[in-house]
């Protein structure tokens, strides 16, 4: 068995470990990275990137369609052939070549093999030959695994191997029908894509689509997957799967009906990627998120932090990243005795996190939000002021497509006069969203705000509208 000691062990080669391991080397310390699978992880070749390129060929044939000159040039539907072949190149055909040397460019040692702690500041890895090598962190060690596909305990359902989201991402080919069970961003998304390729698509939702979210959201991606073809079932649940040989498989749900298809995805949550690392040896339960303050650092530990979906705190990317760049800094920093900023939006915090999270939902119409949704910042005690304008009434909106149908709220605190949270619902709003995003992180004041002026004719212009509403004098 070797040894080797660095200054910080990162597990998990995502894009969350990579840039915490960046951010580490930068800071001056030796760093190894040490991933089982491919390195550029889940967002790279079965969640963002790949689920992206399923669903955009059919979202720019729709924009297409929805400009009169650009729809009589529309001649055919999508080519399911191509999307795939354009998903493939995407995602570099599942090879992390460019990733590796990309690791290796910035500095950053690179392990394959799985890794497990041992005890403090110390870790195992299992190499694919199966030799073993002892790593020893001087300073940190960072776990960034991510997390995997919720499995839900219903009798017949593992026997007929339903599709995992990593499963719907990498497909070969479109089904005849699919049915999906759950209601969340993943299964929304998944819905529109394979609706776009002419899959006939089911949807099995507990409670309602996209329950998280604004309402009115909700209702307009419900509308328009209805419109699809997508037969949507709400408060129902699968109670029994089954499948014969070479047959659909058959789910029995709670109001007596039954859904066949071809293909099952369960899209109904996602579970930490903790249960093999050996988190015992530490004192902590393995299978649990782990739970850190806002450095990142695992609460009872000096040395272990935790970046990305393991912590349960946002699970998105381009949170797992922000979370990155402050622990990788913040290591840094606390291995050379520097400063630490960890007030609330300090350099070494992920603050945000807690009240300004972004996510763009790629349905049709694309869902755009930031903060708090109204039931949110009211349930936080918060005076809460609801704006909301219909994006269709909007100049830019009349120019961008002929029947643009769209709606936009803010949502404001009214004692501070300042926004909270914004949603925006329609086509191509999540370039609409970092605006938003930036108001909500800064708290610019509404009154502020009126002299940041939208261009025209953009659906930009939105936001003179929001203040309109609110009227200028008492914003």
């Amino acid at each position: 068995m070797s040894q080797e000691q660095y200054d910080v062990v990162v597990i998990g080669a995502g894009a969350v470990g990579e840039n915490v391991a960046d951010r580490a080397v930068a800071g001056g310390l030796r760093t190894v990275i040490v991933e089982a699978e491919l390195v550029g992880g889940e967002c790279s070749y079965w969640a963002c990137m790949p689920s992206k390129a399923l669903l955009r060929s059919a979202a720019a044939v729709r924009a297409a369609r929805a400009v009169d000159g650009a729809r009589q040039a529309v001649t055919g539907d999508v080519d399911v052939t191509a999307v795939l072949h354009r998903r493939d190149a995407i995602t570099h055909d599942w090879s992390d070549d460019s990733q590796v040397q990309w690791l290796e460019s910035a500095g950053i040692d690179l392990l394959r093999g799985h890794a497990a702690l041992t005890g403090g500041r110390r870790v195992r890895v299992r190499r694919p030959d199966g030799t073993d090598v002892d790593l020893t962190a001087r300073h940190a060690v960072v776990v960034a695994t991510g997390s995997a596909a919720l499995l839900p305990d219903i009798p017949g359902l593992a026997g007929i191997h339903p599709w995992t989201s990593r499963d719907a991402t990498s497909a070969r080919s479109a089904p005849a029908s699919l049915a999906i069970v759950g209601g969340g961003v993943v299964a929304a998304e998944m819905a529109t894509a394979y609706a776009g390729f002419g899959t006939a698509v089911t949807m099995i939702v507990r409670s309602r689509l996209l329950g998280a979210m604004e309402p009115f959201a909700a209702d307009l991606v419900t509308a328009s997957l209805e419109a699809a073809g997508v037969d949507i079932r709400t408060g129902v649940e699968v109670v029994r799967a089954e499948r014969e040989e070479g047959s659909d498989a058959v789910l029995h749900l709670s109001d007596g009906t039954r859904v066949a298809a071809a293909e099952v995805l369960v899209a109904t949550g996602r579970t930490p990627r903790t249960s093999d690392l050996g988190l015992d040896a530490v004192g902590l339960a393995p299978g649990d998120w782990l739970d850190v303050d806002d450095t990142m650092l695992v609460r009872g530990t000096d040395w272990l932090y935790a970046v990305g979906d393991v912590t349960g705190r946002a699970l998105l990317t381009h949170q797992g990243k922000y979370q990155a760049r402050a622990a990788g800094d913040v290591i840094a920093a606390r291995a050379a005795g520097a400063t630490v900023d960890d007030a609330p939006w300090g350099a070494h915090v992920a603050t945000a996190d807690h009240a300004a999270v972004p996510q763009v939902t790629f349905t049709d119409p694309e869902i755009a939000s930031v903060g708090l949704t109204a039931r949110a910042a009211e349930d936080a005690g918060i005076r809460v002021r609801v704006l909301d304008y219909d994006l269709a009434a909007v100049a830019g909106a009349s120019v961008h497509a002929d029947d643009y149908r769209g709606t936009a709220r803010a949502v404001v605190d009214a004692d501070r006069g300042v926004l909270v949270g914004a949603t925006f619902a329609g086509p191509d709003v999540g370039e609409l969203l970092h605006a938003a995003t930036i108001a909500v992180v800064a708290e610019v004041p509404l009154r502020r705000l009126w002299h940041a002026v939208p261009a025209y004719p953009t659906v930009s212009e939105v936001w003179l509208r929001w203040l309109e509403t609110a009227g200028r004098a008492t914003a």
